[in-house]
């Protein structure tokens, strides 16, 4: 198979050039990655979370990467299908190199015949390897 180059880190350098498309490369990287990863190897997610990380999932509070590992493999389903519609994100400048990302979409839950629209907050935070780890994470379905 034939790969895009397009791996979780953006590959490029921040020459400056337009406003803040670092970090948009970076967030609709994550983005992908993020989703395909849940929707085909959901235990591989606690990778991407640290032991200070929280995860707000439909109001129900999980921290540390291990924990939240165990909630995203413990969810009630076995196969979901997500479809990003929107991906928004800025910088953090009251934390230096970390970006918030705003999700919304699209979850299509094998057997079901209607989709579910979800909204998803991340923030990522820059870690010691150059890489981005996500400090928070807040999952909403929204309803109506």
């Amino acid at each position: 198979m034939d790969d895009d180059g397009q791996g979780k880190e953006g590959g490029g350098h921040n020459h400056n050039g337009g406003a803040g498309s670092e970090y948009d490369v970076v967030a609709r990287a994550f983005v992908d990655y993020y989703y395909q990863t849940f929707d085909t190897n959901r235990a591989a997610l606690a990778a991407l979370y640290g032991s200070t990380s929280m995860l707000s999932f439909e109001g129900h509070l999980v921290a540390g990467a291990p924990e939240i590992g165990l909630k995203l493999a413990q969810l009630p389903f076995e196969q979901c299908r997500h479809s990003i519609c929107t991906v928004d994100c800025q910088p953090t400048p009251s934390f230096p190199g970390a970006i918030l990302v705003f999700v919304s979409g699209n979850l299509q839950l094998a057997g079901e015949e209607h989709q579910l629209r979800f909204s998803q907050m991340f923030q990522l935070v820059p870690n010691e390897q150059g890489s981005f780890f996500v400090q928070n994470d807040i999952f909403r379905l929204n309803y109506g």
